[in-house]
């Protein structure tokens, strides 16, 4: 990950953190957290850039020691420099299908987002846009641009 997405993953973490603190929503997770929900291949571990979990989702609500074994209801992912339109989409389609219902991809070039959703549809917001939970994180919202304000 370069800086700059590195940045704007924080920056939406911290927001996020702060609505599910005073929520009382469940959790963030950082991106050394890691995912171990890959039906396909039961090894395979995926880091995503922030993830949400709703509370009563993990056993006792606790995090787990290692990997997590839970999908979590939303995953962060911020384009870096290097990563490929291909492999975007492969990390947003293996995100779905292992069940997060909820995919906000992070372009600092650009400074939009896009939302993925598990019934197959995107939409593309620009900095004037509200970035909303929806039904994933009930209450949560806030501008695009506060998002990327930083850089």
């Amino acid at each position: 990950m370069g800086a700059e997405s590195s940045l704007v993953a924080e920056e939406l973490r911290r927001i996020l953190g702060n609505h599910v603190f005073n929520h009382a929503a469940g959790r963030i997770y950082g991106p050394d957290c890691g995912f171990q929900i890959f039906k396909s291949d039961r090894s395979k571990v995926r880091y995503t850039d922030g993830a949400f979990i709703r509370k009563g989702k993990l056993p006792g609500d606790k995090p787990p020691k290692g990997h997590c074994r839970v999908a979590p209801d939303l995953a962060i992912e911020a384009v870096s420099p290097n990563d490929t339109a291909r492999e975007v989409e492969e990390k947003v389609e293996e995100w779905l299908s292992a069940g997060v219902r909820l995919v906000w991809v992070l372009y600092p070039d650009t400074r939009r987002i896009h939302v993925h959703r598990k019934d197959g549809t995107i939409t593309r917001l620009q900095q004037n846009d509200p970035l909303s939970g929806e039904k994933v994180l009930l209450g949560f919202k806030c501008r695009v641009a506060d998002i990327f304000k930083g850089i």
